[in-house]
């Protein structure tokens, strides 16, 4: 099994993201936004070469590896209406980065949810298929990920995605079902329940997410939790993957500090890192727990 994060839940900075994985002992990340020395923060996939090479042997030199890129790839700032390209340069650019440095895995998504009816899925499916078949060419193994995005508007919607697009596998998310509505369901649409959603996505899981929160009324927003202290049956849903001997990839994602805006980056990058490093000691106690 191995233990992993979000990089930029750890800080801003490679070398903030670098020292929180010392901290913990662990060996990977699963690499996002970075900012490497001298160049603007950036996606994993979307950061210049010289960048990109400075990261790489930062990264060789501190023993890490990248467990997975998560990348921009029909997220949900990506409209289905967008051009086709945009997602195409992504892929093409992150294909050849993941094998410079033995990452298996690539977190995608399946684009934005309109405000209408009509979710153009068949468009999305179309899609998703040659980005899967572009990844599994090149040996590496695409995962998706239930957020906000048609995959994650419903489990019914998951695996519609899945028997649509094949070779595609998934990311799960302990918490996005605690803030995403059930569109599955009816108005008032219930949020979604995360027990449930794992139970029918589970066996195509090859990565998991641990994120976990409460849906707060009064702020009609999430407030976020360390793991177990929310409702994203994050307890429930690792004994369950244990028992069905899950041994994959585990990465945190605590979303518990704002990323304020201080002039002062050192200052943000300490908050960040704190948190997750916190964030994994907890997570590594709950797994200890849960093998007993």
């Amino acid at each position: 099994m191995i233990l992993c994060g979000i990089s930029d839940e750890a800080g801003n900075s490679l070398a903030s993201q670098i020292q929180a994985t010392r901290e913990l002992g662990w060996k990977h990340l699963e690499m996002r936004n970075v900012v490497v020395d001298g160049f603007p923060k950036g996606n994993f996939h979307d950061i210049p070469d010289t960048a990109f090479d400075l990261a790489v042997e930062q990264l060789a030199a501190a023993g890490i590896g990248v467990h997975c890129f998560a990348s921009t790839i029909g997220n949900w700032a990506k409209k289905i209406e967008d051009p086709f390209d945009i997602t195409l340069a992504e892929v093409n650019r992150a294909i050849p980065r993941m094998q410079r440095v033995g990452a298996k895995f690539v977190r995608i998504m399946s684009y934005k949810v309109r405000d209408a009816e009509d979710q153009m899925a068949e468009e999305r499916f179309r899609r998703l298929r040659e980005v899967v078949q572009r990844f599994r060419d090149a040996g590496l193994q695409p995962v998706h990920e239930n957020c906000m995005n048609y995959g994650g508007m419903s489990w019914e919607h998951a695996l519609r995605l899945l028997e649509n697009v094949p070779g595609l596998q998934w990311v799960f998310d302990t918490a996005n079902p605690v803030f995403n509505v059930d569109r599955s369901k009816p108005e008032p649409r219930p949020r979604q329940d995360p027990w449930e959603f794992w139970t029918h996505i589970r066996d195509a899981s090859v990565h998991i997410h641990v994120k976990d929160a409460r849906w707060n009324l009064a702020r009609n927003d999430a407030d976020y939790h360390f793991p177990g202290e929310g409702d994203g049956a994050v307890e429930r849903i690792l004994r369950d993957a244990f028992s069905r001997g899950y041994d994959a990839g585990i990465s945190i994602e605590p979303h518990m500090v704002a990323v304020f805006h201080d002039a002062n980056a050192a200052a943000q990058d300490d908050a960040l890192r704190d948190n997750y490093v916190e964030y994994g000691r907890r997570l590594e106690t709950l797994i200890r727990k849960i093998r007993g």
